[in-house]
């Protein structure tokens, strides 16, 4: 599976950054897609999950009510929509996937990652 992450740029506070993932390659019909971030000096957290058959999703608290996280089967990519960017929104996004068939939040519950893509958001 490949995972490719893309939509990254610079921002300013309040602005909206839409990230976009393309899977490839062999992928279980029952899984989840999820995004997680790394800021520096920070480790890599959990900010969003979509249950690819369902799609139930999950969000971070710091996230809840602010970014979307979707799926379009068609075309296999998820995408999060972000919206009221904040600073401390900042860091590299990855995207990954995790096969299972329940919505998993631990980084080390995913199987595959994608390389990742930087959203600088300034004050």
């Amino acid at each position: 599976v490949q995972l490719q992450a893309s939509g990254g740029g610079l921002v300013q506070a309040g602005d909206s950054l839409r990230l976009s993932c393309a899977a490839s390659g062999r992928t279980f019909s029952v899984h989840v897609m999820g995004w997680f971030r790394l800021a520096p000096g920070k480790e890599r957290e959990f900010v969003a999950a979509i249950l690819w058959r369902g799609g139930n999703t999950y969000y971070a608290d710091s996230v809840e009510g602010r970014f979307t996280i979707s799926r379009d089967n068609a075309k296999n990519t998820v995408d999060l929509q972000m919206n009221s960017l904040k600073p401390e929104d900042t860091a590299v996004y990855y995207c990954a996937e995790a096969d299972t068939a329940i919505v998993v939040t631990a980084k080390n519950e995913y199987d595959y990652w994608g390389q990742g893509t930087l959203v600088t958001v300034s004050s």
